[in-house]
């Protein structure tokens, strides 16, 4: 890689300038806005959500093809150029879904719900936004992952359709990062592991977390966007926990 390139992938997110959009309202979503802010103050930040609660969120449903369509070209038309994407959309459980604790437990319905935003919402959400990604600038495109998805280091078992999910966005985005690589040589492509943080998302499963284990959203949205700081176009596809180390596929 030219020297200047090599420049350009390591300047600090301090000093970056353009468009951010931050998927996702949840607790960590909506605490990477003004971690953000604070890190990246030359970054316009946008948040789009299935629920907007102001004027100046975006709706967005990752599992709606004309939702993404209208993100397209909205972010096509005002967010050039997107220097930074961050999806913290994700589901583990719902009215209709609940991890599985053995095989007997597993439905078509469950696994059709959590591939449907765990998997194919990524994935998606990155092909409606590539065009408006700069070839010349760096850029990232990040997604929330979980541990729980690598096969590697899974001992325990149980909760087959939020493990596949996970491990099946790990691969579409590791084969986006192979791609990109060629057409979008200085964008980042992580796959990040917040740990347990105090979300909705989490708080049926985290009594068995010890003690100063358990993160705070915007604890674990500084660390998200540290782990960020340090990745470039070389990290392309990697798989990342919050404390910043690899994590197995």
């Amino acid at each position: 890689m030219p020297p200047a390139v090599q420049t350009m992938t390591r300047q600090p997110l301090h000093d970056w300038c353009g468009q951010a959009l931050v998927v996702g309202g949840g607790g960590i979503g909506r605490a990477l806005v003004p971690a953000l802010e604070r890190l990246a103050p030359g970054l316009q930040v946008h948040l789009a959500t299935r629920n907007p609660r102001g004027s100046g969120e975006i709706r967005l449903d990752l599992c709606d093809d004309d939702s993404l369509a209208a993100l397209a070209q909205h972010v096509s038309q005002q967010f050039r150029p997107l220097r930074l994407v961050i999806n913290t959309a994700g589901l583990l459980h719902g009215p209709r879904l609940q991890p599985e604790k053995r095989l007997s437990a597993v439905t078509r319905a469950q696994l059709r719900e959590s591939f449907e935003l765990n998997a194919y919402g990524p994935i998606l959400l990155a092909r409606s936004l590539e065009s408006a990604l700069p070839r010349e600038l760096p850029s990232h495109f990040a997604s929330l992952s979980a541990r729980v998805g690598s096969i590697g280091d899974n001992r325990l078992g149980g909760w087959y359709a939020y493990r596949a999910a996970k491990a099946a966005q790990n691969q579409l985005l590791h084969t986006l990062a192979i791609e990109w690589a060629r057409r979008l040589p200085l964008c980042c492509v992580s796959l990040l592991h917040p740990g347990t943080t105090a979300t909705a998302l989490s708080e049926p499963f985290r009594g068995s977390v010890p003690a100063g284990r358990l993160l705070a959203p915007d604890q674990a949205a500084t660390a998200l966007l540290a782990v960020l700081q340090q990745r470039e176009p070389a990290h392309s596809g990697g798989f990342w926990a919050w404390d910043g180390s690899a994590i197995p596929w």
